[in-house]
């Protein structure tokens, strides 16, 4: 691995694409910016020009180093909008959906991770994973235990990566050795949120699993906790599968809906992650737009559990569109490649009576993640201001993808081939405010 130095300027050199406009809204090639030969001059972990070579050369301070990636795409590090680090170790479970495999195989997965050394080995080895995959930026879901989080935040400072996670609440319907208490829950998240939220690149964010798992009681004392800071985040799990959302029902009557139980304890807000979202009726999405939360659509968990198949194109209606982000949700999810999520989600498109367009689909995987996390003034394009965090895409990286991309005639269509034949392969390197963190082999 190389590094650029403090105070230091490094150049990246090669095709770059970014984003003048969100690509649901507007014409999608329209949307996509395209420098065939591009140079993106970086100081002190910030992007400081970017543009043509011949345009941009002359603004290259002497002696600065060039890396130059003649074959490759230089892109915006990928957003994840819902992961769970501690299911690393049993992504590809067999045989169930969404209730049952969180008894059989999610409860006994977290339980270790009251162990902090088992906590900071499995963060280590899933952040290193995510860059890997091209994946600069994630809301993660740590355990109920505070040593999972510390774990974590302790792993993103030492690599300098912006991450979003926090503590899970559940007092409820949980293994006794999984649950806290209302109060507990609130004390351990409020010392967490006082600690890493805005030191570095880290952020917090309250994270009750989901409706069932946490009572009334601690509901409120998480719209508390935003309370006390609106720039704190919010994650949870929204309407994924049918038994959820009858169970929702049976323990909350008294309200409209899913969605309804969240608003009414004040945690339906900006920087509100609600994964999932499949069973959503349209005053759902219409609150979810009046409020400026965000959906995490998760293609490869929604499609490995059965759960069914999330609305996309209903969400990002013009009309009264819905931030929404793509997720990777491991473990339930099968690959941390945004690339493999594309590829599910085109799918799901298809199968939706929609054709999900390249420059829709990675703006979903950048800029629009970006924005679903209300972090677009900070990351997801590649412009001058912005911070440093940026993917390598080899369009090239296999024998099927190099027959392929020589067959490409645009942007769009290389983009294509990419989300289609891709995986971690295909990520040449991986930059993080401006330093090399992965490089492939």
């Amino acid at each position: 691995m190389t590094a650029a130095r403090m105070h230091d300027t490094l150049a990246l050199r090669g095709r770059v694409v970014t984003f003048r406009d969100n690509p649901f809204v507007t014409d999608p090639v329209a949307a996509l910016h395209h420098e065939e030969d591009g140079l993106v001059i970086i100081r002190d972990g910030r992007i400081e020009r970017m543009g043509a070579y011949a345009d941009t050369l002359p603004h290259l301070p002497a002696g600065t180093q060039v890396v130059h990636y003649p074959d490759c795409l230089i892109s915006a590090g990928f957003v994840d909008t819902h992961v769970h680090y501690p299911q690393l170790p049993m992504i590809a479970a067999y045989g169930e959906q969404l209730l049952e495999w969180l008894e059989r195989y999610t409860f006994p997965t977290e339980s270790r991770f009251c162990d902090p050394a088992h906590a900071h080995d499995i963060a280590r080895r899933f952040l290193t994973e995510l860059l890997r995959c091209g994946t600069t930026t994630a809301a993660v879901f740590c355990t109920v235990h505070p040593q999972s989080v510390e774990a974590f935040f302790t792993e993103s400072e030492r690599l300098n990566t912006l991450m979003i996670a926090g503590k899970v609440l559940m007092d409820r319907n949980a293994p006794p050795d999984l649950r806290d208490t209302a109060q507990g829950g609130y004390d351990d998240s409020l010392a967490l949120m006082e600690h890493w939220h805005g030191r570095g690149r880290q952020m917090y964010a309250v994270t009750p699993r989901f409706a069932p798992t946490s009572s009334e009681e601690q509901l409120e004392l998480a719209g508390a906790l935003l309370a006390r800071d609106d720039s704190v985040f919010m994650q949870t799990h929204l309407a994924e599968n049918v038994d959820e959302v009858a169970w929702v029902r049976q323990l909350f009557p008294a309200r409209r809906s899913y969605l309804d139980v969240y608003a009414h304890a004040g945690l339906v807000r900006p920087r509100a992650i609600l994964g999932h979202a499949i069973h959503v009726d349209e005053p759902d999405l219409a609150t979810c737009h009046d409020s400026g939360c965000a959906l995490a659509h998760c293609p490869t968990s929604n499609l490995f559990l059965g759960s069914g198949s999330f609305r996309l194109f209903d969400a990002m209606d013009p009309r009264r569109p819905v931030r929404v982000g793509l997720g990777t949700d491991i473990g339930a999810g099968t690959s941390l490649s945004q690339l493999q999520s594309l590829n599910e989600a085109y799918k799901i498109a298809q199968g939706t009576g929609h054709r999900l367009h390249p420059a829709q689909a990675f703006w979903l995987a950048t800029a629009g993640g970006a924005r679903a996390l209300h972090l677009d003034h900070r990351i997801g394009t590649i412009a001058p201001g912005m911070e440093a965090d940026l993917c390598i895409l080899d369009p090239a990286a296999t024998p099927l993808q190099a027959l392929r991309a020589q067959s490409c005639d645009s942007i769009s269509d290389l983009l294509f081939s990419l989300m289609m034949l891709g995986d971690d392969r295909s990520i040449r390197a991986t930059y993080v405010a401006g330093r090399k963190v992965h490089e492939r082999a």
